[in-house]
């Protein structure tokens, strides 16, 4: 299978020969010769020397069996592609490192002491989650890294891997044990299985990764970075919606954290031993370094002149001893002598800077780098918990379990029927008191059971592993300030909220944390933190902490009000946000819930950082990394490392640069942008929610019915039982759009209200000198190269009224052109991604590849749907919603 040559990508035509021959090879030269001829057609229709026919004509010859191998075939060619596009770079931003960062606020005036100031106060996570749009297998995604790894030899021009075998040879087993591993899932995943994976990227590119990208920092500011980017989890404390998360997965995800973290260091102090053979014959100690190698008592002689084996020796028992303790089972490599645990990572930390102080004491090349340094980063960043586990759970739910608490402790009979006064009035006098609500005595709900379970386990976890392990409580749905109140309430019956004491603030060990997802949360947003602080005991609490996060979701905007009011209202709200959190004294923390498909955030994170409003970074940021997009930034420690390095150095920029706007623009921009965004409002709403038939036509010319039933995670894809969309999660409601080449949730309506707005001379000064509407119109530019609404016609047969599906489509097709139209006048091009060629031909690669999937899915769906039993159709359709999202990327 060769790539198309509108690529000159040569790593893409060598794959795609690759698995050519593999195809070949295992299944034989009449099933490569019917998948070429698919391929041949497609892309010579591409190039527009077809008609679309003459692929169908190819398709229909397909038996089921070769069905399913060509879906695969061109499957594996879009990973293959992905793969070598990541390499080459196609997708990383220009000049989105730290050096050029540094060189940018350096001509601007911005000294390296200016730079670490911030760096000492910044934080800046990627939160892995596991919400569900990673279609492809673990086993895939381990191939295909295999073969990123055996292509990095080949650049080096490798001729033989280490165990010799030929380079090229090794890549083609990888390729075929690719066509040769099955691609679905036979068993729905479980909260388990998503931790198993989670902890894969941790261990296996996070561990490794960050240490050596903070000697790269530390060589460019010529000094020691502060440690400053972290990893997040979601998975395994994210209950919202979820009930098979509880008290024991949280343990479980912990433990198993602890135990893969240990191990690491267990083989780094091991890695140390070896290496340090330094002599006391040849080279001299510092006294701390000596009495450590004295601590250890190792008996072995041939030890007695190289004191930091022997302090090493020490470490590594203590360590083990830490491994036995916080995991309950024996270490991987049993220590040479005794020793006690760790109490925490500090003191394991304080016993290599020992080292690591001795050594510089003899100056030379020892006194930097190497090992021991990226170790001793490692613990700063990982301690023992390896990544910080954040907890999510509905206000709702809290509301429930608060109430029945308080009920049972007889405060108030009936809590949910107070208004929001009287709940804050009540709650705040049970913070005040010591007193516990909970009695062991008392029946309660299972819900409230689970809860009480949940914030008890997080209390044992942080005395476990130590207060990093759990920091922030997400409160979805968050609507008011006794939404907040709530979780402290339920943190106190833990010891996790504590009462202030004389002048003392009280004491919060968890952060609660408000999730604004709704237009009308965004707006409300300011008010109820305002209102929050404005509590003498919050704003206390607040201050001592020094920050305060906020999470703003773009998943459930988006589906509310549509892509461009929802990414304006979050813009405005962290806009709104910031004078609240200036006047209460408190640094903002935004905690922004982005996901794969612009339709939930994505898009480049670089351009939206720093397209940030003015005042709403600070250094500090979180960003949630979810579904297909773990693996595509973070598969690989180098893929990994340029991806954290683009969200540092934007997170520099965007905190330290001076507006690219003057108060003025700024201002009138934002009215232009507020009359835009509520006319692309009203086009979104009445489209979607107030169209007879809507809900009906969407769930028959998308996939939504089959994509709930893949075996892709643990959460369901509707809140409820309902039909409705406002009931649905956002996930399937982009990820289905996006299977049917429509991707209505990345444009519609924004094009009506370009169009409406008239002032294009306006349009494009704000485009042109305003980040924020950039990055905007960039990703809704991709998402409409992405689409295609001549393919999508293909699923209108699939909607049973027939007279509805016509006028709606209709609709959509209008305001398509619309979108298209304007904002190629808006950004002066004669055709999308004019002006980002990289981009223009991946698209343009995957295109032939994708359009056949998509009209064999029709053909699967029609007979699915028809009633037609025989499982090799329902494999064919899950198989083509992997390839499709597979080829489109951010889909999900």
């Amino acid at each position: 299978m060769a790539a198309p040559s509108i690529t000159q990508n040569p790593d893409i035509r060598f794959l795609g020969r690759v698995l050519g021959d593999v195809i070949r090879e295992t299944s034989g030269e009449a099933l490569f010769r019917r998948i070429e001829y698919i391929r041949s057609t497609s892309v010579d229709r591409a190039r527009g020397i077809l008609s679309g026919d003459s692929i169908a004509s190819g398709l229909e010859s397909l038996g089921l069996d070769d069905m399913l191998a060509f879906v695969r075939g061109f499957m594996l060619f879009s990973m293959l592609a992905n793969l070598a596009e990541d390499r080459q770079g196609v997708a990383a931003e220009p000049e989105a490192d730290l050096a050029h960062a540094l060189a940018r606020l350096e001509a601007k005036g911005l000294d390296r002491a200016a730079v670490m100031a911030l760096l000492e106060r910044a934080l800046i996570v990627p939160v892995l989650t596991a919400h569900p749009t990673e279609v492809r297998r673990k086993s895939m995604i381990d191939h295909r890294n295999h073969i990123a790894e055996l292509m990095a030899l080949r650049d080096r021009g490798v001729a033989e891997t280490a165990s010799g075998d030929r380079v090229e040879d090794a890549i083609a087993r990888q390729v075929a044990l690719l066509w040769q591993t099955r691609a679905l899932r036979r068993e729905r995943l479980f909260v388990a299985d998503e931790i198993d994976t989670v902890l894969a990227y941790l261990r296996e590119v996070f561990l490794p990764a960050l240490p050596a990208l903070y000697a790269r920092w530390d060589r460019a500011l010529g000094a020691r970075a502060p440690s400053f980017l972290r990893v997040g989890n979601w998975i395994g404390g994210d209950r919202d919606g979820n009930p098979y998360v509880n008290a024991e997965t949280l343990r479980l995800v912990l433990a198993r954290a602890a135990e893969a973290v240990l191990a690491y260091y267990l083989e780094g102090v091991h890695e140390l031993g070896a290496e340090l053979s330094i002599s006391t014959e040849l080279a001299a100690v510092t006294p701390e370094l000596a009495a450590l190698a004295e601590a250890a008592q190792d008996p072995g002689r041939a030890r007695g002149d190289e004191p930091y084996r022997r302090a090493l020796t020490g470490l590594y028992a203590r360590l083990a001893a830490t491994y036995q303790a916080l995991t309950g089972q024996a270490p991987p490599r049993a220590a040479r002598v005794s020793g006690e645990p760790y109490a925490d990572p500090a003191a394991f930390r304080a016993d290599l800077v020992t080292i690591a102080q001795s050594l510089r004491a003899g100056a030379g090349a020892l006194a930097t780098g190497g090992k021991l340094s990226r170790l001793i980063r490692a613990v700063d960043c990982f301690g023992f918990h390896l990544a910080t586990l954040d907890l999510r759970q509905n206000a709702d739910v809290h509301e429930r379990v608060v109430g029945e608490l308080l009920a049972h402790a007889g405060v108030t009979p009936d809590y949910a029927t107070l208004d929001e006064a009287e709940r804050i009035a009540l709650l705040r006098r049970e913070l005040a008191s010591p007193r516990l609500l909970a009695s062991p005595f008392a029946r309660y709900s299972d819900e409230t059971l689970s809860e009480l379970a949940i914030v008890r386990a997080a209390a044992e976890a942080q005395a476990r592993y130590g207060a990093g392990c759990i920091q922030i409580y997400n409160i979805s749905k968050s609507e008011s300030v006794s939404d907040l109140l709530e979780v402290h309430v339920l943190l106190k019956e833990a010891g996790l909220y504590r009462p202030g004491e004389g002048e003392a603030p009280p004491e919060a060990r968890i952060m609660a944390v408000p999730l604004f997802e709704t237009i009308a949360d965004l707006q409300n947003a300011p008010d109820v933190m305002r209102a929050w602080f404005a509590l003498p005991e919050i704003g206390a609490l607040a201050r001592a902490r020094g920050h305060q996060e906020v999470m703003v979701g773009y998943s459930d905007s988006n589906k509310d009000g549509g892509y461009l009011t929802s990414v304006w209202s979050l813009h405005r709200a962290g806009q709104a946000l910031a004078p609240v959190f200036e006047e209460a004294g408190v640094t903002m923390q935004l905690f922004h819930g982005r996901g794969g498909a612009v339709g939930r955030g994505g898009g480049s994170s670089f351009a939206a950082i720093l397209a940030q409003p003015p005042g709403s970074v600070q250094g500090r940021i979180r960003i949630t990394e979810q579904g297909e997009v773990i693996a595509a930034k973070y598969g690989t420690p180098e893929s990994a490392a340029t991806n954290l390095e683009a969200m540092a150095s934007a997170t520099l920029l965007a905190s330290l640069e001076a507006p690219a706007l003057s108060a003025a623009d700024q201002a009138r921009f934002g009215d232009a942008m507020a009359r835009i965004s509520e006319a692309a409002f009203a086009s979104y709403r009445d489209l979607v929610y107030g169209t007879e038939g809507f809900r009906h036509f969407f769930r028959q010319i998308t996939p939504l019915p089959e994509i709930a039933g893949l075996k892709i995670g643990s959460r369901p894809a509707s809140r409820t039982k309902s039909d409705r969309i406002e009931d649905l999660r956002a996930i399937p409601w982009v990820f289905s759009w996006a299977q049917a080449r429509i991707m209505l949730p990345g444009w519609y309506g924004v094009g009506d209200a370009l169009a409406a707005f008239g002032d294009m001379a306006l349009l494009r000064e704000m485009v042109e000198a305003w980040p924020f509407l950039a990055s905007t119109l960039a990703n809704m530019e991709m998402v409409l190269a992405k689409s295609d609404l001549a393919i999508a016609e293909h699923y209108l047969p699939l909607v049973e009224d027939r007279a509805a599906a016509e006028a709606i489509f209709g609709r959509i097709k209008a305001g398509w052109s619309r979108a298209h139209d304007s904002l190629l006048a808006i950004t002066r091009q004669t055709r999308l991604l004019e002006k980002h060629p990289s981009l223009d031909a991946s698209i343009r690669l995957r295109l032939p590849y994708i359009e056949p999937l998509n009209l064999l899915q029709v053909e699967l769906l029609k007979r699915h749907r028809a009633g037609e039993d025989d499982p090799r159709i329902r494999e064919g359709i899950e198989l083509s919603i992997n390839a499709i999202a597979t080829a489109l990327r951010n889909s999900g």
